[in-house]
Formats: C-alpha cells, sequence, structure tokens
C-alpha cells in the first residue's frame, strides 16, 4: 500500500525555510487594531454630538409647537403664532444644520489626521521590512556563494 504525505510536514519545511518574521506580521495587527480603535472614537464622538443636536432640536421644536397649540383669544392671534412658529423653526434648522456641518468638518479633519498619521506608520514599517530583508537575502546569498 502507498502511504500518504504528510502535507503538514511539507509546509512546515517550506515555510522555515523562508526568512520571515512573524513580530512584523504582530505589529501590523496592533497598528490596525489602534487606527480602528482611533476611528471608532471618532466615529462615536460624531454620533454623540449628533445625537445631542437633533435631542436639543427637537425640544425647542415641541416647546415652540407648544406655544403654537395655545388657545388664541383673536383669529389674527393663531396667524401670528403660526408665523412666528414658521420663522423660528427655519431659525433653528439653519443654527442646527450649521451644528451638523461643524460636526461633519470635524470628522473629516480627525479622519484625515489619522489616516495621514497611519499612512506614515505604514510607510515607515515598509522601509524596516525591505531593509531587513534585503539584509537577510544579502547574508544568504553570501552564506551560499562561501558554501560552493
Amino acid at each position: 500500500m502507498t502511504k500518504t504525505q504528510d502535507i503538514t510536514k511539507i509546509m512546515q519545511d517550506m515555510m522555515a525555510s523562508f526568512p520571515m518574521d512573524t513580530a512584523k506580521f504582530q505589529d501590523a495587527f496592533k497598528s490596525q487594531a489602534a487606527l480602528g480603535e482611533k476611528m471608532t472614537k471618532v466615529a462615536l464622538d460624531a454620533a454623540e454630538k449628533s445625537t445631542e443636536i437633533s435631542s436639543k432640536w427637537a425640544k425647542e421644536t415641541l416647546t415652540k409647537v407648544g406655544a403654537l397649540a395655545k388657545t388664541k383669544e383673536e383669529p389674527a392671534d393663531y396667524a401670528k403664532a403660526m408665523s412666528d412658529f414658521a420663522s423660528s423653526a427655519a431659525e433653528m434648522a439653519a443654527e442646527n444644520m450649521a451644528a451638523f456641518a461643524e460636526v461633519a468638518k470635524k470628522v473629516q479633519m480627525e479622519t484625515v489626521e489619522l489616516m495621514l498619521a497611519a499612512g506614515k506608520d505604514m510607510s515607515d514599517d515598509a522601509t524596516a521590512a525591505v531593509k531587513k530583508a534585503t539584509e537577510e537575502v544579502t547574508s544568504a546569498a553570501k552564506k551560499a556563494t562561501a558554501a560552493k
């Protein structure tokens, strides 16, 4: 009977013949995790601020609706109340949209800063990895040449 080859042993031998620094993979994973944590913090801060703006806007609108719903003495007072409500609603909308725009601007700036920092870190890591790999290959080539 033919014996089945142990592929695991072959793969282990093959991977052992390639000089590989697994610490670089761990460092890359840690860097990605740190970037993810920072990006999540930016997103959560923006969500919190947006929720505060929305909540404040809703409370102000409900207060204005309450004033609008009160009984008036004269029919003209209803028109005035409706006009006041419409103008205050437009004013609140403008203020709150500006607040949302500030939140979005802050998120954009923080995201760009994080991505630039991550790009610089990755570039530095890649340069160091290539330099180390070059040194290892050069060393292996010198050993192979000397062995002949």
